[in-house]
């Protein structure tokens, strides 16, 4: 293996990360640095250039802007509220009810709104404020909120798993939907568990019980943004029409339903647009410079060494899955989602297919390996937006973060080694 690309290109984006530099243009500038090391400059600039504009000439990526738009119409029309109010119905009266209240409407927003980000911004500015009131601290409400709002990561419709449905050569969109579910169900439970627990232990106030009736009517209320879920995946699994113009449904539904609940109108629509334009423009910029870095990366030869090295230390699955887990983790810490996606898919694609992995189910392992590196500082963008709504400090969060890491560790290690898991729905509609 040639030593010298890979010790420049780790070194020159590590450097540039370390001064500040955006990590789009750390990626487009290591992964230049490093095919000027190989060939002359002019077919350097030229490969890398051209790469970058390649990478996002795709017609699966269209989806990416209008699942971005439809998630922000989501977020502005009023949908974060009705879906809490359902939820509280359910789990309110619980210990750590609120708390419930949150995993449960970040579930159920990020599903729907296929963001993170999103989400943490949009409970944490609705319930955080409640939680306080009732006693609750404002860390623990940071955490619960960080941790859960990357369960709609998993949950479809998800942009990032489309991201790896690219990055993978092709892999099913629909597949990859459908084995999200119940691992984004599981993660979302299990933290749902220490929340309850955490709550009882602090003594937290318990909100009043529910009647039926008070459940039935949130129920019906919020049932228009629920089956936005049933038309989009549906429709999708039926093969009524494809991820992309699933995506365009999306965005006429969202936009309906904000115009008819009177969140949305002509006046604030300009601002939601040109909010998802910049944000559609950072993902699309991060994607395009990824997939320059992952040419870069073939053209060195080093998936295919990595993939022979580490498979000389073990043909074990149990040991490589273990490997491969915890240098995510590691990737998770210091990269965001999209390009680690992007970067690390092809390198470690090809060895757990050779173990017999599907790679529906290491698509699941590797987008719940990254959501917990949203979780963690110094690039975790999802905690940085759950601590700025909060109002509190990193340092303070840490704590009541650390059992909901637990809980997040525990769901990936089930999903890494129960497949069924991620491939029972798939394999149930035949995908």
């Amino acid at each position: 293996m040639e030593y010298i690309p890979v010790i420049v290109l780790i070194l020159s984006f590590v450097c540039l990360l370390s001064i500040g530099t955006p990590v789009a243009w750390s990626i487009a500038i290591s992964s230049l640095v490093t095919m000027l090391v190989s060939i002359p400059a002019l077919p350097a600039f030229t490969a890398v250039s051209q790469r970058i504009g390649t990478g996002i000439d795709s017609f699966a990526l269209l989806a990416i802007p209008f699942f971005i738009l439809s998630g922000e119409l989501m977020n502005k029309g009023g949908i974060a509220q009705r879906l809490i109010s359902f939820a509280k119905t359910l789990v309110g009266a619980l210990p750590g009810g609120l708390a419930l209240i949150n995993v449960i409407s970040a579930m159920l927003m990020g599903a729907i709104a296929g963001s993170a980000m999103a989400s943490a911004s949009a409970m944490g500015s609705i319930l955080g404020p409640e939680m306080e009131k009732e006693g609750y601290s404002k860390e623990f409400g940071a955490a619960v909120n960080v941790t859960s709002a990357t369960t709609g990561l998993l949950i479809p419709p998800s942009n990032v798993l489309i991201v790896y449905s690219l990055a993978s050569g092709g892999v099913s969109i629909a597949a990859l939907f459908l084995a999200g579910y119940i691992p984004g169900i599981l993660t979302g439970f299990l933290l749902m568990v220490v929340s309850f627990l955490w709550a009882k232990k602090k003594g937290y106030n318990v909100g009043e019980r529910s009647s039926l009736k008070q459940i039935v009517k949130s129920f019906v209320i919020a049932l228009p943004s629920l089956f936005m879920l049933v038309v989009v995946i549906g429709g999708i699994v039926s093969g009524i029409f494809t991820a992309t113009e699933a995506s365009a449904i999306a965005v006429l539904y969202s936009l309906l339903l904000g115009f008819i609940y009177g969140e949305i109108n002509v006046k604030n629509l300009s601002g939601i647009l040109l909010k998802s334009s910049a944000t559609t423009a950072i993902v699309m910029l991060l994607i395009g410079t990824s997939m320059g870095m992952s040419w870069v990366l073939s053209f060195e030869n080093i998936p295919q060494e990595i993939s022979a090295n580490l498979l000389t230390l073990s043909d074990n699955k149990i040991i490589i899955l273990i490997i491969i887990n915890l240098l995510l983790l590691f990737v998770g810490i210091f990269m965001d989602m999209t390009p680690a996606v992007l970067i690390f898919t092809p390198i470690f694609l090809p060895i757990v297919t050779k173990l017999g992995i599907d790679p529906v189910h290491f698509g699941i392992i590797m987008i719940l390996n990254l959501c917990i590196g949203l979780c963690t500082p110094p690039v975790g963008s999802v905690l940085f937006v759950g601590v700025g709504v909060a109002n509190t400090t990193i340092e303070k969060v840490i704590k009541p973060l650390l059992p909901l890491f637990v809980a997040m560790i525990l769901s990936l290690f089930l999903i890494t080694y129960f497949p069924q898991l991620s491939l029972w729905l798939p394999n149930l509609f035949d995908i």
